[in-house]
């Protein structure tokens, strides 16, 4: 079983975007597979789940579809069982075409009344906790599912029940107090100014100050441990997601590997690197970033160095605090 006869059992219903532009990365991306006699085989190591971000799409059925539809392909294939790392220039071109896809894909910004939704589980010694997250988009209102205790007496605290806040804008609080980090709304403006050229939008991070620096850090740990950051939040425009997959693609080590399971065991397509060494941020290990198969959305991250485990559940955008998508 090679590379191609895999790609062959993927989804071919996905949509396509238009032939001309993904004409040369899938003239790339059959031959690189038709010529590789023995499929790489990564070595898997034994994954700890980690860490959660927020919705994209990627493009793997895109690069099944192309596949099979080629002129001398007239079966296909069943995709075999199990974790299967693709080579270099397949995870490449797979990321081209999923970069393709989704900056083809329509974003609205909620109204500044909506409220941003987020259920994440974060694994403590092995064991899941869930919670719930509501955030009103203009800034002036929070919620939790459980809610968090108060300081001192916490006789008839129920953590079952919606705790939910109301202020004034934290938007305007922040840069009057001089804090850096943004607010949901903030980030999402922040990032819908940037380029989707993987370069020029890195730089552009780098010039915000999104993340700090760390000395002694690759350009190649930077650009990762920024895709890390940027999942965080929950919306992210589709040309920077496009951005996005083309700054993986161009991660050295990075890739693509199908039939691995996210931090909740679902069914999942992982994009990797692997550090031998310790980084200047402390990571070590493998680092993988998950996507559904089917609708490609991002559901999570996990790391070898175990500093934590986490996924993202659920979200989206609704009209009140409790309401779920």
């Amino acid at each position: 079983m090679n590379e191609l006869d895999e790609l062959q059992g993927l989804r071919a219903d996905a949509p396509l975007p238009d032939a001309d532009r993904l004409a040369a990365p899938r003239t790339r991306l059959t031959a690189t597979l038709r010529h590789q006699t023995r499929p790489e085989r990564a070595a898997l190591p034994r994954r700890r789940m980690i860490l959660v971000g927020a919705a994209t799409a990627g493009a793997l059925a895109v690069t099944a579809q192309i596949v099979v539809t080629g002129p001398e392909d007239s079966t296909r294939a069943s995709a075999p069982k199990g974790p299967r790392a693709l080579s270099a220039g397949a995870s490449a071109d797979a990321l081209e075409l999923a970069a393709t896809t989704v900056e083809k894909h329509a974003s609205t910004e909620p109204g500044p009344k909506q409220w941003v939704y987020e259920k994440s589980t974060v694994f403590v010694g092995g064991k899941p906790q869930s919670s719930e997250e509501w955030t009103r988009w203009d800034g002036t209102g929070h919620a939790n599912l459980p809610g968090i205790p108060p300081a001192g007496d916490v006789s008839g605290f129920d953590p079952d029940e919606l705790q939910v806040w109301y202020g004034p804008n934290q938007e305007e609080r922040r840069k009057k107090e001089g804090y850096d980090d943004r607010s949901q709304r903030q980030f999402y403006r922040f990032l819908a100014t940037l380029p989707s050229d993987p370069g020029r939008m890195t730089q552009r991070i780098r010039q915000e100050h999104a993340i700090d620096s760390i000395k002694g850090e690759t350009r190649a740990q930077r650009d990762w441990r920024e895709i890390d950051v940027l999942y965080r939040s929950v919306l992210i425009p589709p040309k920077v997601q496009a951005g996005l997959f083309r700054t993986l693609a161009k991660i050295p080590g990075a890739r693509v590997t199908t039939g691995v399971k996210d931090p909740l065991g679902r069914a999942a397509i992982g994009v990797s690197v692997t550090y031998a060494d310790q980084t200047p941020s402390g990571w070590q290990g493998k680092q993988e970033i998950f996507f559904d198969p089917d609708s490609y959305a991002y559901l999570g991250q996990t790391r070898d160095d175990g500093q934590m485990v986490s996924a993202r559940a659920a979200w989206g955008v609704v009209d009140r605090p409790g309401a779920r998508p």
